[in-house]
């Protein structure tokens, strides 16, 4: 790993920290209870995409909440200054995290593997002993 990669993972753990902070230090109920899932930076670190929980969210709720936090992006760039004493900060996007959803699906596949892979050792038995 490069002293570059580190960097960047170090400001990525921090912004982490950093945001949910900021959030909650808004007005906006939308807003200051979301939780951050990820964050990666860019290799400059410049601009940060940051991954948001949508568990308690509906899809109107995820667009009005993704508008205000464009509106507050440069507060948010300004409180992980002042609070790590950084010259500038990365432009910051927002996403909400599809992740939890795929890895449930691909649980839910393996699953379905494994019961038809224990049916057909069944149905296989079954044909033996006759």
């Amino acid at each position: 790993m490069t002293q570059e990669e580190i960097k960047r993972h170090r400001v990525e753990s921090v912004l982490k920290e950093l945001l949910p902070e900021a959030f909650s230090s808004l007005n906006d109920e939308r807003i200051n209870s979301l939780a951050v899932n990820d964050v990666k930076c860019s290799k400059g670190r410049s601009n940060a995409k940051v991954y948001l929980d949508k568990s308690f969210l509906n899809e109107k709720e995820q667009g009005e909440a993704l508008k205000q936090l464009r509106k507050v992006g440069a507060y948010l760039q300004n409180h992980c200054k002042q609070s790590e004493g950084w010259f500038k900060a990365p432009i910051f996007t927002f996403e909400f995290d599809h992740q939890l959803e795929k890895v449930s699906r691909i649980e839910d596949l393996f699953k379905q593997i494994a019961s038809r892979k224990s049916s057909d050792e069944k149905s296989e038995e079954n044909s033996d002993e006759s």
